[in-house]
C-alpha cells in the first residue's frame, strides 16, 4: 500500500529522483496512486519534495557546518532524511524544530537505519539550535559563494551566471529560480474564449487573473475544491506564458504548411493549430515514438486538425521531405533546461559544463536541418528553455555565419509595444522569472529565408 506519511513519500520520490527520475513525474504519479491522502499531506509531501530538491546547496552549506563527517562520506539515505530534516527547521516556520527531528528520527528507524538515529538527531537538534548562528557567505564580498551556498547554485553554474549576467543580475535570477511558479493554463480558443473560461473558473470557486502578455493565458492563482473548469472539455493546456509567447512568434497564417521539429509533449503544436484556426497542414517530428503519442493525445483532446505526428531525429536530415517546402518551421531545440529550475529543480544538481557545448552542437545541427526545409520568404523560429550564453546567441551566430540565406529579425518590430520589455537589445525573446510577471527563462530568435543557397 502506498505510504501515508509525507515524508516518507518525499524521501522516496527523492532517492528516486536521484536515480534519474524527474521530480515532477514521480510526485505526480505517487500522489496518483495514493488518492485517499489528506490535502494538506499531499502539500507538504511537494513542498518538501521540490523545496529540498531547491534548496539542496543551502542545506548543504548548513549541515557541513554542524557535522564532522564530510558530507560526501555520509550514507545516501542518511544523507537525504538530513537534508528533508535541514529543510524543515530552515525554511518552515510552521513545524516546530522538535517535530522535524523526532519525524526525521522515527523515519530513520522505519528505514531501518537504527544505527544512524542517534548521528540523525545530533546533528538535526544541534541545528535548530544554531541556525541563527550560522555564518553564512557575504551577499557583497563573496558573490559566487553566496550563490553557490545561500541561493543553492552549483559552482560552475553560479560562474558562469556571474561571467554572462554580473554579479547584481545574477543574484535576481538565482533568487527568483528558488521560488515557486504559476500554475499558468493556455485557453484552447479552438473551443472557448478566455473572457468565459474566466468566468466559468471563477463561477467554479477558482481564483484566476488573465496573463499579462499571452492573450489566451491564465494564471490560476488559487485553486477550488471543484475540478477546473472545461477539464473533460479541452478548453485548456498547462502551459507557461513564455511558452505560449514563442508560438505567436512565429506569425502563423491559416492554410499555411508548418514544421514542430522537436514537438513532444505538444503544447506548442496544438498552439499553432489554435491560431491557424485548425486551416493548417502541421507536421509534428519527435525522436522518441512514446512521446510522439502525446501528440497525438493532445491534439484530439483540444480538438486540433491538420496535424500529423512522426518519430524522427532531427539531427539527422529528414530525407522524406522536400528542401524548401513549409512556410514556417519551430525548432524547440532540446537544451540545458536551466530556465526552468523552479519547475524541475534536480536540474541543477544533474547538469556538467561538458553538458552545455554538447548541447549547443546537438542545437545548432537541428538548426541546419531544419532550415533547409524552409521556403524562400519563410520563417524559421529558434527557442530554448534556457539561457547560457552558448546555447542562445552562440548557437545564432554560428548558424548565420554557416547560413547566408538567412537573416535574423527583430522580434520587436512585429509584436505588440506592450512585449518590448520582454526582448533584448538584438530583438530576441528573453524572458526570466524575475522580469515579465515571473515567466519562465526562455529565448527565441527568429529568421527569415532570403533565397536558396
Amino acid at each position: 500500500m502506498p505510504s501515508s506519511d509525507p515524508r516518507k513519500i518525499a524521501l522516496d520520490i527523492l532517492l528516486r529522483v536521484e536515480d534519474g527520475a524527474y521530480a515532477d513525474l514521480t510526485l505526480d504519479a505517487v500522489l496518483e496512486k495514493n488518492p485517499r491522502l489528506d490535502p494538506r499531506d499531499r502539500g507538504l509531501a511537494t513542498e518538501l519534495v521540490y523545496g529540498t530538491l531547491r534548496q539542496r546547496g543551502r542545506l548543504d552549506f548548513a549541515l557541513s557546518q554542524l557535522c564532522k563527517t564530510p558530507l560526501k562520506k555520509i550514507e545516501n539515505k542518511v544523507l537525504w532524511l538530513l537534508r528533508l530534516g535541514a529543510y524543515q527547521i530552515l525554511e518552515l516556520d510552521r513545524i516546530p524544530a522538535s517535530a522535524a527531528v523526532n519525524q526525521a528520527v522515527e523515519l530513520a528507524r522505519g528505514e531501518k537505519l537504527e544505527r544512524a538515529t542517534g548521528f540523525i538527531n545530533g546533528i538535526l537538534r544541534n541545528l535548530a539550535r544554531q541556525r541563527e548562528n550560522i555564518q553564512w557567505p557575504d551577499r557583497t564580498q563573496k558573490e559566487r559563494a553566496y550563490l553557490e551556498h545561500v541561493l543553492s547554485v552549483p559552482r560552475w553554474l553560479a560562474e558562469l551566471w556571474i561571467k554572462d549576467w554580473g554579479a547584481a543580475e545574477a543574484m535576481v535570477l538565482a533568487e527568483s529560480m528558488l521560488e515557486q511558479p504559476p500554475f499558468t493554463l493556455r485557453v484552447n480558443t479552438l473551443r472557448v474564449d478566455r473572457d468565459s473560461f474566466l468566468e466559468k473558473m471563477r463561477a467554479a470557486g477558482h481564483e484566476v487573473r488573465p496573463c499579462p502578455y499571452a492573450p489566451e493565458g491564465v494564471v490560476v492563482t488559487r485553486r477550488g475544491s471543484a475540478p477546473l473548469a472545461g477539464q473533460e472539455e479541452g478548453w485548456f493546456q498547462v502551459q507557461d506564458e513564455a511558452s505560449m509567447l514563442v508560438s505567436h512568434l512565429l506569425d502563423v497564417r491559416p492554410g499555411q504548411r508548418l514544421l514542430d521539429t522537436c514537438a513532444a509533449p505538444g503544447g506548442k503544436t496544438t498552439h499553432l493549430a489554435a491560431l491557424a484556426k485548425n486551416d493548417v497542414r502541421l507536421l509534428a517530428l519527435d525522436l522518441h515514438p512514446q512521446r510522439v503519442r502525446l501528440i497525438t493525445e493532445g491534439a484530439q483532446r483540444l480538438g486540433c486538425e491538420g496535424i500529423e505526428a512522426k518519430a524522427w531525429d532531427m539531427s539527422l536530415f529528414p530525407d522524406f521531405l522536400e528542401k524548401g517546402s513549409f512556410d514556417r518551421v519551430l525548432v524547440d531545440a532540446p537544451c540545458s533546461g536551466l530556465g526552468v529550475l523552479r519547475r524541475n529543480p534536480e536540474i541543477r544538481w544533474r547538469r556538467t559544463p561538458p553538458d552545455i557545448q554538447a548541447l549547443a552542437d546537438l542545437q545548432k545541427s537541428i538548426l541546419s536541418n531544419a532550415a533547409m526545409l524552409v521556403r524562400p520568404g519563410g520563417r524559421l523560429l529558434y527557442s530554448l528553455c534556457t539561457l547560457t550564453a552558448r546555447e542562445t546567441w552562440g548557437v545564432v551566430d554560428r548558424f548565420l555565419a554557416d547560413h547566408p540565406e538567412y537573416v535574423l529579425e527583430d522580434l520587436r518590430q512585429e509584436t505588440p509595444p506592450a512585449w518590448a520589455p520582454l526582448f533584448d537589445e538584438r530583438g530576441a525573446l528573453r524572458t526570466t522569472p524575475a522580469r515579465g510577471g515571473g515567466m519562465d527563462a526562455f529565448f527565441a530568435a527568429r529568421f527569415v529565408r532570403q533565397a536558396l543557397p
